[in-house]
């Protein structure tokens, strides 16, 4: 915040009551392992982040102490600083405000834990430590806009650091630590792709937000941002006074927070809701338990309720459920409530107030309906999926030594993202300038120089090791056609792109669906990482209508050049469902040869194809084994896709890349 342009206000947003209460939670107890903020974009997430540090009383630090230590809490001092108390009895404190430090997503991992200070070593021979972002965060809020995009091994390092409170650097000759404790504010658009569960369970605690949906709340929205765009600082004088209320609640609860107690009885609560709810390892139970403690000392009371307890399960315990692929991760309320209802019978409680009819059924699903007069359209919901192999996308373009995830590759042609140093080159040459002056500054003041500024001896050469992520793309062109209703092979569709997309979603592969029917095909979703997104608009993408195909293989041509465009080292794979009844033409002639000459030329793209046709019986009428030989594709029936066989073939057929 400057005295010119003040952050917008935490106590201005509107709505999002769980996620400022998560946030001021973490604020009272800077303990809980931050918050993971899941939710679409523009709905107040980096807002209310950053708002938060406004609420926070100034700190008092050390004068000068690059890791903000606090002069009064020795325990928690860097090296330095204990040492400069041992002598001199005392250090200067001055008072500074929260700060909110970013992370960006360009981030190396020496600039966030810190390295070697160059200038002192060459000047000096001596190995001096630079702190990095991590320093710079301690006793403050450490801000990741878009976690689920940082490279998995800085979210590694950063939620080990966020979960000890301490940063250890051991790199170089160097071997260092000091305190990173902070509030650890992440947030992601699930659209872009998710975290791994392993990841997922570091943070203490995990909200979901949306647009808000009451017409007063969204104008309120507006009409706020409006006052804030015209007059920042009026706007924030505006709501001093509430600011100042939340600073108030804050503080008290900090020093209620000390007092809270809980019973064992309390303890058993938590340990049976972890059990019912099927979590795995037990930081579910110790953050259910802090939550509540501060969720007591936040309303001023000194021991844990039942009811503090089921509040901190809600926000502790979602991303933490375990889930079947392709399934939403929620937390059963039903079964919430039940286990607090039955500790509390079991210990003699009163139960809470119930409802004395008993819930109402979930009727079944309904069968598809006739479509309404004149539309033409019916859905038909998506069969079981079943297991099907792994589909390896090819590997043809990558480097032999290519290791690692699926996904990132090491590259030899200096093309990537320098990742770190390594001292013999897996390739080439190429020179990492910032690591081989790290090896060598300590050497200076003892190696003859002559005329040069560094001495470098090759001991001290360092190579960069580049990485690229090498991305696989999956485009599924759909027949939504009315004849696909017959004989449910829309089921049967829907079901074998949904079991296609277990392994997509296992790899984290990039999806995209192209759905045909009527007149004319349209990109029902571009290509995406989240593959739930890909699940929802197929469960209602609706059938009816005649079958344009050559307008689909148009469509999918156009779409697939301009993203090979852009990704031209990548992996591509297309995969056609049909019954291959084309009746409807681009240019009046026959939809069946139009057809055939727009498959040959999405052949000349290189590009792995698969054609699975739904027309099942003797008599095929289908233009489709035709048109997978103008492909360059592999051709199967859709009910063979189950057979164990053909699936290694087609498992083959997907490592093959047409050159």
């Amino acid at each position: 915040m400057t005295d010119n342009h003040p952050t917008y206000p935490f106590a201005a947003l509107v709505g999002q009551e769980r996620l400022k209460k998560a946030l001021i939670l973490n604020a009272v107890n800077p303990r809980l392992g931050g918050v993971l903020i899941r939710g679409e974009k523009g709905t107040a997430k980096s807002t209310a982040a950053r708002g938060l540090a406004e609420l926070l009383p100034p700190i008092k630090v050390v004068a000068d102490c690059p890791f903000h230590c606090d002069p009064d809490q020795p325990q928690q001092m860097c090296q330095a600083c204990l040492k400069h108390l041992q002598q001199q009895k005392h250090l200067p404190g001055v008072e500074r405000p929260m700060s909110v430090v970013d992370l960006p997503l360009g981030t190396t991992e020496d600039r966030l834990l810190g390295t070697i200070d160059l200038e002192k070593a060459i000047k000096t021979g001596e190995k001096h430590f630079e702190p990095g972002i991590l320093a710079a965060a301690h006793r403050g809020i450490l801000y990741v806009d878009e976690v689920n995009l940082l490279d998995d091994h800085l979210v590694d390092v950063l939620l080990d650091a966020a979960a000890m409170g301490l940063n250890v650097v051991e790199r170089e000759g160097i071997s260092f630590a000091h305190p990173a404790r902070f509030i650890l504010v992440g947030t992601m658009n699930p659209e872009e792709g998710e975290l791994r569960p392993q990841l997922l369970d570091r943070f203490g605690l995990c909200v979901e937000v949306s647009g808000l949906q009451d017409p007063d709340d969204r104008m309120e929205v507006v009409q706020r941002w409006l006052a804030y765009e015209d007059d920042p600082a009026a706007f924030f004088r505006d709501w001093r006074d509430e600011q100042a209320r939340l600073r108030q609640e804050i503080d008290l609860a900090r020093e209620c927070l000390p007092r809270v107690r809980h019973t064992a009885d309390i303890l058993g609560l938590i340990i049976r809701i972890c059990l019912d709810q099927g979590v795995d390892g037990h930081r579910a139970d110790i953050y259910i338990l802090k939550v509540a403690r501060t969720l007591a000392a936040l309303e001023g009371r000194h021991e844990v309720t039942a009811a503090d307890v089921q509040e901190a399960a809600e926000l502790v315990l979602p991303h933490r459920m375990r889930r079947k692929p392709l399934s939403e991760q929620r937390l059963d309320q039903e079964k919430l409530e039940e286990s607090i209802r039955k500790h509390q019978q079991e210990h003699h409680h009163d139960p809470p107030p119930q409802n004395d009819s008993p819930p109402p059924e979930e009727p079944p699903p309904p069968p598809p309906s006739d479509p309404p007069p004149g539309s033409g359209e019916v859905s038909f919901e998506a069969g079981s999926p079943f297991p099907v192999r792994p589909l390896d996308l090819p590997h043809d373009r990558l480097p032999k030594e290519s290791q690692g995830r699926r996904t990132r590759a090491r590259t030899n042609d200096r093309s990537g993202r320098y990742v770190r140093p390594a001292m013999s080159p897996a390739g080439p040459p190429d020179l990492a300038l910032d690591a081989t002056l790290r090896a060598a500054a300590p050497y200076q003041t003892v190696r003859d120089k002559g005329n040069l500024a560094v001495a470098i001896t090759e001991s001290d050469l360092r190579h960069k090791v580049r990485e690229k992520r090498i991305g696989h793309h999956i485009l599924f062109v759909v027949d939504a056609s009315g004849s696909m209703g017959a004989n449910q092979r829309m089921v049967e569709t829907k079901g074998a792109i949904l079991s296609l997309l277990l392994d997509a979603y296992q790899k984290r592969e990039e999806v995209g669906l192209v759905a045909f029917r009527g007149q004319d095909a349209h990109l029902a979703l571009p290509f995406t990482h989240s593959v739930e997104q890909a699940q929802k608009c197929l469960e209602e993408l609706p059938t009816g209508g005649k079958t344009p195909l050559p307008q689909a293989l148009q469509l999918a041509e156009e779409i697939l050049q301009k993203q090979k465009a852009r990704h031209p080292q990548d992996a591509f794979l297309l995969v056609l469902i049909s019954d291959g009844k084309a009746n409807i033409s681009l240019g009046g002639g026959s939809a069946v040869e139009e057809a055939k000459e727009l498959a040959a030329q999405l052949k000349d793209l290189k590009i792995t194809s698969l054609v699975l046709d739904t027309e099942a019986g003797f008599l095929n009428l289908s233009c489709l084994p035709e048109l997978a030989e103008k492909l360059g594709a592999k051709y199967y029936k859709i009910q063979e896709l189950r057979a164990p066989e053909v699936v290694a073939r087609v498992a083959d057929l997907i490592k093959f890349s047409p050159a």
